[in-house]
């Protein structure tokens, strides 16, 4: 009986383990991931913020805004706290329909590039016909061969209509003889008076004038147009303005008599233009192979500075002067060995992003102060200096000097150009200094442990600066941004724009009234106005989400943990299925990014799904989370943790934020984890597979730079650190050693499948093929897939991708994955004809 009696307890025991043991998830799901796809989101999320069109002549702002009802436009008046209709669209859709004998109807009206005159009392605007131009002028048929010379026949576009609406008088006007302002060519670039026109050919400079553009612009061939050569001295990688990147040989040849692209910056006066010039010549070429071109595939060939490389480009500023063309001003802007430069530019009005051409401004008002900013190849030390145009000598205002890599954000002129503002991360936080205009510092003008973003404007008349800020709020996640004001003397620290979101703000040139946009991963984005002091204003809008909901979208859960040191404080967000059984255990899958410009971690309300919120639903947690060394939006300290550790830096944070989500929550199978990513997220991908081969099963890693070495010089040396030697005699050379994936191939133990675009001219296939080649070496079973014709981020191919990651991770975590051929999802969306 005794024994009996033990059996059955023995039983029940059994019986209760057997229960109490979560159920694994082993069954992929192919429905979920079907209907959240890109082109099936587009057409159930429309607007989620509002996008201000700021007034010239006045503070109020138009903007349009769509939901499944149809999209509607609206004009606002802050100082008057309105807003209605710019017009009715009702009324529009019947009287286009009266002018156009064409039927228009409210939910769809086809309105493009409004734009005000007349006053702002008028709006003119395009409609784009259903019906095809049988009738087009000649001027439209020769910029549709320009557009199209390279292809057998041009095909006929839809008939354009123009139209102007008389805001006060509701009335609707067909413009029948308009003709619409030829659009300005890219190759044009042109002086803020209008009068001319600078633009590169065969290496060299050219300008041509107004008259002369307007032929130009109607018929590029027109053998009557007068140009005019600046210079005579430029040659290919020595160029005045273009560079032939992205070009195969073919193309290059074709195209090298074309006008091109001038990259210059013109004083508010127009007298002068300046410029950087990079002599590349010494630089050592690099090449990809378009496969894909017919009649065959054809070479790349682009020059390409890799860290450590003795070659580096060599930049030197030139200043022209339109008055005396003859004359170019060549400063001595020499300080360290293969250092960058870059000319600072004046900031361009919110009003003015509807114009059809803004041209580039240097800094200053004045035409006798070109600012500009050199930067050491290490990075450490960078001079904001000027060039005084009257006798080309150089003046060094401001200096930064730190132990590893400055960033730098430019800075502001205020009060008649007589003080300067300057970012800085000199007290271990990005904070605002005030300097007088000879470089002497007058005051820290913020200060605290929280991160300064961006100079958002500065009102003269009441000396008070705005700018965004994060961490400074308590109780919030620290990357939320929010506006601030504080008086240019330090004072009256005040947060304008509340909330616990994340908010983004589009301010008038006035500095009065703010557009303020604000969600968070987990909620619905929400828009209003509010004024200069923090006051609301007025509600905008609130985005609809009606459609996203009824097809199952759930939002996801931010969550806090924190590093491998126990201390620091890392922020994520947790994706799951919209099926989620808490009952049963899942995989569970990081989307990563290592940084150090950002850690690809959602902080508002996004649609693009693919990597987190898409993935998840065939049956994994997904979770995305920040690690030390991964956001330059938090101190410098968290900012250069991986400085020096380029490699492995991140990988110790996200696995203990991993086990600690595990620990939490027992719908994580922690036994069965994946990872993935795309170029520093490739690399880092890899990484992790080969570092941690025990804990991360299964990684993707796509367009991934394995060997830093061979990446571009910039971001590699700047984020690792190079080393700056000069001997007794004064020369400098520069010392780069990184650790590569390669090098840890032997290591692998789970699935890894590796992915490059075949043209990638960012981060070259040939990352991706050491990578695999070292596997091999090592008797490593792996899986490696080539995008034809694809450069950096796959274009037409992501959703391929996408069902490619989406089967890899079937297979090895659930052990179930579609084997049909057909990408069935993907041809579901096809129209056969």
């Amino acid at each position: 009986m005794k024994k009996l009696f033990l059996l059955l307890l023995a039983v029940m025991a059994n019986v209760l383990l057997v229960i109490s043991q979560p159920v694994h998830v082993t069954k992929a799901n192919y429905d979920l991931p079907a209907r959240f796809s890109p082109k099936k989101i587009s057409k159930m999320v429309f607007s989620t913020s509002v996008d201000a069109h700021w007034l010239k002549k006045s503070t109020r702002f138009w903007y349009s805004f769509e939901t499944p009802s149809g999209k509607s436009y609206y004009i606002v008046d802050p100082a008057k706290k309105s807003k209605s209709l710019l017009f009715d669209n009702v009324d529009m859709a019947a009287q286009l329909s009266r002018l156009t004998k064409e039927p228009f109807d409210a939910q769809h009206l086809p309105i493009q590039k409004i734009k005000f005159i007349k006053n702002e009392t008028v709006i003119q605007f395009e409609v784009k016909s259903t019906l095809v131009d049988e009738d087009k002028t000649e001027d439209e048929e020769n910029d549709m061969k320009q557009k199209k010379e390279n292809k057998a026949k041009a095909k006929k576009d839809n008939k354009t209509y123009y139209f102007e609406y008389d805001l006060n008088t509701r009335k609707l006007t067909l413009l029948d003889d308009y003709k619409k302002p030829k659009e300005n060519p890219e190759w044009a670039n042109i002086s803020p008076n209008g009068e001319y026109v600078v633009y590169s050919k065969n290496h060299n400079l050219y300008w041509m004038d107004k008259e002369n553009y307007e032929k130009a612009k109607k018929n590029e061939k027109d053998s009557t147009i007068v140009e005019h050569q600046l210079t005579t001295d430029g040659e290919k990688y020595y160029s005045y303005g273009y560079n032939t990147k992205e070009e195969d040989n073919v193309e290059e040849v074709k195209n090298k008599d074309n006008r091109k692209p001038a990259y210059i910056t013109w004083s508010h006066d127009s007298r002068y233009f300046a410029m950087v010039r990079t002599d590349q010549r010494k630089v050592k070429d690099l090449w990809v192979i378009k496969s894909l071109s017919n009649p065959r595939p054809t070479l790349e060939t682009y020059k390409y500075h890799m860290p450590g490389e003795k070659e580096a480009p060599q930049d030197e500023i030139l200043v022209f002067d339109m008055n005396n063309r003859d004359k170019v001003i060549k400063p001595d802007i020499k300080a360290f060995k293969d250092q960058d430069v870059s000319i600072l530019n004046y900031r361009r009005l919110a009003s003015e992003r509807d114009d059809d051409y803004v041209p580039t401004r240097w800094l200053s008002k004045y035409n006798d102060r070109l600012y500009f900013q050199r930067t050491s190849r290490d990075l450490k030390r960078i001079d904001v200096c000027y060039v005084d145009i009257k006798t080309g000598e150089v003046k060094t205002v401001i200096e930064e000097r730190l132990n590893t890599y400055i960033d730098f954000n430019g800075i502001a002129l205020i009060n008649n150009e007589k003080e300067i503002i300057h970012w800085s991360e000199r007290d271990g936080w990005g904070h605002f200094y005030l300097y007088d205009n000879q470089g002497n510092l007058i005051r820290q003008i913020t200060s605290g442990p929280f991160h300064c973003e961006r100079l958002v404007g500065y009102n003269e008349t009441t000396k008070t600066l705005f700018f965004t800020a994060n961490g400074r709020e308590p109780n919030e996640d620290p990357y939320y941004l929010h506006l601030y004001r504080i008086g240019i003397d330090g004072t009256g620290l005040r947060l304008l724009n509340k909330g616990n979101f994340d908010h983004s703000i589009s301010m008038d040139d006035n500095q009065q009234y703010i557009v303020n946009n604000y969600s968070r991963v987990n909620t619905v984005p929400e828009s209003k106005l509010i004024d200069n002091q923090g006051n609301d204003l007025l509600f905008l809008e609130k985005a609809d989400l009606t459609l996203l909901f009824e097809a199952g979208y759930k939002f996801p859960e931010p969550f806090t943990v924190k590093a491998a040191d126990g201390i620091t404080d890392l922020y994520g967000v947790m994706y799951k299925p919209f099926d989620f059984d808490s009952t049963k255990q899942y995989p569970i899958i990081l989307y990563v990014y290592p940084g150090p410009q950002t850690e690809a971690v959602n902080k508002s309300f996004s649609v693009r799904m693919d990597r987190t919120d898409r993935l998840a639903q065939f049956g994994f947690i997904v979770i995305t989370v920040g690690n030390r060394g991964g956001h330059p939006a938090r101190s410098k300290w968290y900012h250069n943790y991986g400085y020096g550790n380029l490699r492995n830096y991140g990988l110790a944070d996200k696995k203990a934020a991993t086990e600690q989500l595990a620990y939490r929550h027992k719908y994580i199978d922690i036994n069965r984890v994946g990872i993935h990513g795309h170029s520093g997220g490739g690399f880092m991908t890899a990484a992790a597979m080969l570092t941690f081969p025990d804990f991360f099963k299964v990684g993707v890693a796509n367009a991934g730079n394995h060997e830093n070495n061979i990446y571009n010089r910039w971001w590699s040396e700047k984020h690792h650190g190079v080393k700056e030697i000069a001997d007794t005699a004064g020369n400098v050379t520069f010392e780069y050693n990184i650790d590569k994936n390669s090098e840890i191939a032997k290591n692998l133990k789970g699935h890894l499948l590796i992915t490059t675009g075949e043209i990638d001219n960012n981060v070259h296939p040939g990352n991706t093929i050491r990578l695999a080649n070292a596997l091999i070496k090592a008797n490593k079973r792996f899986d490696f897939f080539m995008y034809p014709g694809q450069r950096h981020g796959y274009g037409d191919m992501t959703e391929y991708h996408f069902w490619l990651t989406g089967d890899y991770f079937c297979k090895h975590l659930l052990g179930d994955y579609d084997t049909s051929i057909d990408i069935t999802p993907m041809n579901n969306e096809i129209e056969r004809k």
